[in-house]
């Protein structure tokens, strides 16, 4: 796995390794902002990657992006300003989004 300095050097590279798609949560799937059709529950994707940043002048200041890809081969990211319990994300998703982040 790689290692970025900055939340836009990691976006910038996942995008040219093909994770072009750009996710949001929904509280019970995360929807595709490009194609809002495209809506993937826990179960329709694999977390592949994770890379956590702190904000250099408040470590409290937390972004985490997932990398994605789903069962039939879409890929993209879910940047989440400060983790799964935030808010609005439904109990499976923040199993699957948790037990990922901590491996």
């Amino acid at each position: 796995m790689k290692t970025y300095e900055t939340l836009s050097q990691a976006t910038t590279d996942l995008q040219q390794r093909g994770f072009k798609l750009d996710f949001t949560q929904k509280g019970e799937f995360l929807q595709c902002v490009q194609n809002p059709d495209l809506k993937l529950h826990p179960d329709d994707f694999e977390i592949v990657e994770v890379y956590r940043f702190e904000g250099k002048s408040n470590p409290s200041d937390m972004s985490v992006i997932y990398v994605l890809e789903s069962s039939d081969g879409e890929r993209g990211v879910l940047i989440d300003a400060y983790g799964a319990y935030s808010g609005g994300y439904s109990s499976d998703m923040i199993r699957k989004l948790d037990i990922r982040a901590n491996t």
